[in-house]
C-alpha cells in the first residue's frame, strides 16, 4: 500500500469469495494464466500525459477476478479515468521491484519483461478505509490477452523474498504498521535472497532499498546493497 509517489497496490489479507484454480472455467476465463489465491502482477494504466504507468497489483481469484488500489495512486486515478489497463505477468524480480516501489512510465503498455498479459476493463466494485488509508476495489474483466513467451520457470525462494520485501518496504511510511516488524521482515528477506537468490534477485533487493526509506542494519549490509 503506497501513496501517490509509489507504485505498489497490495491487499493480501483475505481473499473474497472462494478460491479458484483457474483450470475449471468461469473465475479465470479469458486470462492467459491460471489464477489462485492472490497472484502478484504488474499493471499498466495510461496517465493524462499519454504514458503508461506500471505498478504492482495483487489479483484476487474468486467468482470474479478483483484487485484493490490503496490511496490516491496513479493506478487508482487512471482506472477511474480510463476504465482499463494491461495486467502483466513477469518472472523478472528487478522489473517487479521497480514497478512496486518507484514511478515507472513507458511509451507502450506491455513491458519487455512480460511473459503474458491481459487488457482488462476495470469496473469499480466498492470502496472503504483500512488503517486510515482509503481503498477502491475493482472487478477486472479481460477483453484481450496474449502469451509472449512460454518457458519452464525454476523455483527460486529468492524471488518470493523479493516480493515480500516490496510489500514490507511499501508499508514503512504507512500509519497503522509497526516499523520494527517491517524492518525485521526485510532483514529476513535479505537473508533468504542472500542464501538462495541469483543475480537478478540480488539486484532487485538493491532496488528495494534504493526506492524506499529502508535502511538495513549494519549486520545486514552487503556489497550488493
Amino acid at each position: 500500500m503506497s501513496g501517490d509517489d509509489g507504485g505498489c497496490e497490495r491487499a493480501d489479507e483475505g481473499v473474497p469469495g472462494e478460491e479458484a484454480d483457474g483450470l475449471e472455467g468461469e473465475p479465470c476465463e479469458g486470462w492467459p494464466v491460471s489464477l489462485a489465491g492472490v497472484t502478484e502482477s504488474l499493471v499498466a494504466t495510461r496517465g493524462p500525459n499519454g504514458l503508461w504507468n506500471v505498478a504492482a497489483l495483487g489479483l484476487f481469484a474468486g467468482e470474479a477476478v478483483t484487485a484493490r488500489t490503496w490511496g490516491n495512486t496513479r493506478t487508482q486515478r487512471n482506472f477511474h479515468r480510463e476504465g482499463e489497463g494491461y495486467v502483466q505477468f513477469t518472472r523478472d524480480p528487478v522489473a517487479f521491484a521497480d514497478a512496486a516501489l518507484s514511478i515507472v512510465e513507458e511509451a507502450e503498455p506491455v513491458i519487455d519483461a512480460t511473459d503474458a498479459w491481459a487488457r482488462v476493463r476495470a469496473e469499480r466494485a466498492g470502496s472503504g478505509t483500512d488503517g486510515g488509508t482509503r481503498w477502491v476495489e475493482w472487478t477486472l474483466v479481460p477483453v484481450e490477452a496474449a502469451i509472449e513467451r512460454e518457458t519452464v520457470v525454476p523455483i527460486n525462494r529468492g524471488f518470493g523474498a523479493v516480493i515480500e520485501a516490496t510489500v514490507a518496504a511499501s508499508r514503512l511510511d504507512v500509519p497503522g504498521y509497526d516499523e520494527t516488524v517491517l524492518v525485521d521482515r526485510l532483514a529476513h528477506c535479505v537473508s533468504v535472497v542472500d542464501r538462495t537468490g541469483g543475480p537478478r534477485e540480488l539486484e532487485a533487493l538493491s532496488r528495494v532499498r534504493r526506492h524506499s526509506t529502508w535502511e538495513p542494519a549494519a549486520a545486514d549490509e552487503h556489497d550488493w546493497l
